[in-house]
Protein backbone atom coordinates (compact mmCIF):
# COMPACT_ATOMS: atom_id res chain seq x y z
CA UNK A 1 0.00 0.00 0.00
CA UNK A 2 1.40 3.41 -0.92
CA UNK A 3 1.00 6.24 1.39
CA UNK A 4 1.10 9.34 -0.19
CA UNK A 5 1.60 12.90 1.58
CA UNK A 6 -1.87 13.73 1.64
CA UNK A 7 -2.49 10.83 4.44
CA UNK A 8 -1.77 12.99 7.85
CA UNK A 9 -3.78 11.18 10.23
CA UNK A 10 -4.96 7.48 10.22
CA UNK A 11 -6.47 6.74 13.44
CA UNK A 12 -4.66 3.70 14.95
CA UNK A 13 -6.82 3.16 17.86
CA UNK A 14 -8.80 4.86 20.75
CA UNK A 15 -6.54 4.59 23.38
CA UNK A 16 -9.30 5.17 26.21
CA UNK A 17 -11.12 2.37 25.33
CA UNK A 18 -7.96 -0.07 25.01
CA UNK A 19 -6.94 -1.97 28.11
CA UNK A 20 -3.39 -0.26 29.36
CA UNK A 21 -1.84 -4.10 29.29
CA UNK A 22 -3.20 -4.80 26.16
CA UNK A 23 -1.74 -1.32 24.98
CA UNK A 24 1.78 -2.31 26.24
CA UNK A 25 1.48 -5.37 24.46
CA UNK A 26 0.49 -3.93 20.94
CA UNK A 27 2.92 -3.87 17.89
CA UNK A 28 2.80 -0.95 15.45
CA UNK A 29 4.39 -1.30 11.95
CA UNK A 30 5.17 2.25 11.15
CA UNK A 31 6.25 3.11 7.75
CA UNK A 32 9.48 5.07 7.43
CA UNK A 33 8.76 8.88 7.48
CA UNK A 34 6.16 8.66 9.59
CA UNK A 35 5.84 8.33 13.27
CA UNK A 36 2.83 7.66 16.16
CA UNK A 37 1.76 10.53 18.27
CA UNK A 38 -0.84 10.80 21.06
CA UNK A 39 -3.70 13.37 20.03
CA UNK A 40 -6.73 14.24 21.83
CA UNK A 41 -10.10 14.39 19.89
CA UNK A 42 -13.37 15.64 21.45
CA UNK A 43 -16.60 13.50 20.75
CA UNK A 44 -19.88 14.06 21.44
CA UNK A 45 -20.88 12.53 24.72
CA UNK A 46 -24.22 9.82 24.87
CA UNK A 47 -27.67 11.39 23.71
CA UNK A 48 -29.39 8.78 26.17
CA UNK A 49 -29.15 7.65 29.39
CA UNK A 50 -27.53 4.51 28.82
CA UNK A 51 -28.29 2.82 32.29
CA UNK A 52 -31.70 1.44 31.09
CA UNK A 53 -30.23 1.07 27.25
CA UNK A 54 -31.33 -2.59 26.19
CA UNK A 55 -32.99 -3.03 29.53
CA UNK A 56 -36.49 -3.90 30.16
CA UNK A 57 -38.23 -1.75 32.51
CA UNK A 58 -40.49 -3.71 34.00
CA UNK A 59 -37.51 -6.55 34.83
CA UNK A 60 -35.56 -3.85 36.87
CA UNK A 61 -38.35 -2.85 39.24
CA UNK A 62 -37.62 -3.18 42.94
CA UNK A 63 -37.67 -6.49 44.66
CA UNK A 64 -36.78 -7.89 48.08
CA UNK A 65 -35.30 -10.80 46.33
CA UNK A 66 -32.99 -8.90 44.49
CA UNK A 67 -31.79 -7.20 47.92
CA UNK A 68 -34.55 -3.97 47.45
CA UNK A 69 -36.09 -3.08 50.54
CA UNK A 70 -39.79 -3.22 48.66
CA UNK A 71 -41.39 -5.10 46.29
CA UNK A 72 -42.92 -3.36 42.87
CA UNK A 73 -44.69 -6.08 40.76
CA UNK A 74 -46.58 -4.89 37.77
CA UNK A 75 -49.28 -6.96 36.88
CA UNK A 76 -50.20 -7.14 32.88
CA UNK A 77 -50.84 -9.20 29.88
CA UNK A 78 -48.05 -9.95 27.33
CA UNK A 79 -50.13 -8.11 24.34
CA UNK A 80 -48.91 -5.08 26.94
CA UNK A 81 -45.44 -5.91 27.39
CA UNK A 82 -44.94 -7.03 23.74
CA UNK A 83 -46.93 -3.45 22.33
CA UNK A 84 -44.33 -2.18 24.80
CA UNK A 85 -41.03 -4.07 23.54
CA UNK A 86 -42.53 -2.92 19.50
CA UNK A 87 -42.56 0.69 20.37
CA UNK A 88 -39.26 0.25 21.64
CA UNK A 89 -37.80 -1.10 18.78
CA UNK A 90 -39.72 1.45 16.50
CA UNK A 91 -38.66 4.12 17.83
CA UNK A 92 -34.16 3.92 17.82
CA UNK A 93 -33.58 5.87 15.49
CA UNK A 94 -36.41 8.40 15.96
CA UNK A 95 -35.86 12.30 15.13
CA UNK A 96 -37.63 14.55 16.54
CA UNK A 97 -39.25 18.72 15.78
CA UNK A 98 -36.32 21.60 17.14
CA UNK A 99 -33.99 23.80 16.37
CA UNK A 100 -30.55 23.84 14.82
CA UNK A 101 -28.01 26.85 13.99
CA UNK A 102 -27.36 27.24 10.96
CA UNK A 103 -23.64 28.57 10.28
CA UNK A 104 -22.94 27.49 6.85
CA UNK A 105 -25.06 28.13 3.42
CA UNK A 106 -23.66 28.29 -0.30
CA UNK A 107 -23.75 26.93 -3.25
CA UNK A 108 -20.35 28.08 -5.17
CA UNK A 109 -18.16 26.13 -6.83
CA UNK A 110 -15.84 26.38 -3.67
CA UNK A 111 -18.78 25.28 -1.03
CA UNK A 112 -17.77 21.61 -0.58
CA UNK A 113 -14.58 23.10 0.56
CA UNK A 114 -15.55 25.88 2.23
CA UNK A 115 -18.19 23.64 4.27
CA UNK A 116 -15.23 21.44 5.70
CA UNK A 117 -13.25 23.77 6.68
CA UNK A 118 -16.39 25.87 8.40
CA UNK A 119 -17.08 22.06 10.21
CA UNK A 120 -13.33 21.85 11.77
CA UNK A 121 -13.05 25.51 12.43
CA UNK A 122 -16.75 25.49 14.79
CA UNK A 123 -15.60 22.17 15.95
CA UNK A 124 -12.15 22.93 17.33
CA UNK A 125 -13.52 26.27 18.74
CA UNK A 126 -16.57 24.33 20.09
CA UNK A 127 -16.70 20.83 21.51
CA UNK A 128 -19.41 20.62 23.36
CA UNK A 129 -22.00 21.64 20.27
CA UNK A 130 -22.68 18.85 17.77
CA UNK A 131 -21.93 19.88 14.20
CA UNK A 132 -23.52 18.32 10.97
CA UNK A 133 -22.66 19.33 7.42
CA UNK A 134 -24.89 18.36 5.00
CA UNK A 135 -25.89 18.70 0.93
CA UNK A 136 -29.34 18.94 -0.59
CA UNK A 137 -28.43 19.80 -4.25
CA UNK A 138 -27.36 22.26 -5.11
CA UNK A 139 -26.20 23.80 -1.29
CA UNK A 140 -23.70 22.49 1.74
CA UNK A 141 -24.93 23.28 4.70
CA UNK A 142 -23.13 23.50 8.14
CA UNK A 143 -25.71 23.84 10.97
CA UNK A 144 -24.76 22.94 14.93
CA UNK A 145 -26.85 21.77 17.68
CA UNK A 146 -29.93 20.02 19.09
CA UNK A 147 -32.40 22.18 20.52
CA UNK A 148 -36.10 21.17 21.15
CA UNK A 149 -36.81 25.08 21.84
CA UNK A 150 -35.73 28.40 19.93
CA UNK A 151 -34.69 29.76 22.57
CA UNK A 152 -32.01 27.15 23.64
CA UNK A 153 -30.88 27.95 19.95
CA UNK A 154 -30.87 31.45 20.35
CA UNK A 155 -28.31 31.19 23.19
CA UNK A 156 -26.29 29.56 20.71
CA UNK A 157 -26.34 31.89 17.92
CA UNK A 158 -25.66 34.71 20.38
CA UNK A 159 -22.51 32.57 21.88
CA UNK A 160 -21.17 31.90 18.03
CA UNK A 161 -22.20 35.38 16.75
CA UNK A 162 -18.96 37.00 16.86
CA UNK A 163 -16.84 33.63 14.94
CA UNK A 164 -19.93 33.38 12.81
CA UNK A 165 -21.39 36.66 11.83
CA UNK A 166 -24.09 34.67 9.32
CA UNK A 167 -25.23 32.41 11.32
CA UNK A 168 -28.91 31.88 11.87
CA UNK A 169 -31.75 30.39 13.60
CA UNK A 170 -33.52 27.19 11.51
CA UNK A 171 -36.13 24.82 12.51
CA UNK A 172 -35.67 20.90 11.83
CA UNK A 173 -35.54 17.61 12.71
CA UNK A 174 -32.58 16.80 14.90
CA UNK A 175 -31.36 14.21 17.17
CA UNK A 176 -32.53 13.82 20.50
CA UNK A 177 -29.80 15.89 22.88
CA UNK A 178 -27.47 15.06 25.25
CA UNK A 179 -29.06 14.21 28.86
CA UNK A 180 -26.12 16.13 30.54
CA UNK A 181 -25.67 19.37 28.93
CA UNK A 182 -22.73 20.04 31.43
CA UNK A 183 -20.89 17.22 30.27
CA UNK A 184 -21.81 17.04 26.47
CA UNK A 185 -18.74 15.74 25.29
CA UNK A 186 -15.76 12.95 26.24
CA UNK A 187 -11.91 14.07 25.63
CA UNK A 188 -10.63 10.92 24.34
CA UNK A 189 -6.53 10.00 23.42
CA UNK A 190 -6.10 8.75 19.98
CA UNK A 191 -2.96 7.59 18.39
CA UNK A 192 -2.31 9.18 14.73
CA UNK A 193 -0.08 8.51 11.86
CA UNK A 194 1.62 11.60 10.83
CA UNK A 195 4.77 12.12 8.68
CA UNK A 196 8.13 13.14 11.09
CA UNK A 197 9.19 16.55 11.38
CA UNK A 198 12.64 17.18 9.94
CA UNK A 199 15.32 19.23 12.29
Amino acid sequence: MKITDNLILLLVSFMLSIPAVSRAQEQYVIPEGYELVDSIVYRPATAVDTTLAGKDIFMIMPSKNAGAKADVKVMQTDVVADAVRRQIRSNEDRTLSGYRVRIFFDNRQTARVESEETLKRFEALYHDVVAYRTYANPYFKVTVGDFRTKSEAMRLLERIKGEFPSAFVVKENISFPVVDTSNAYVVDTVKVLRPKVKS
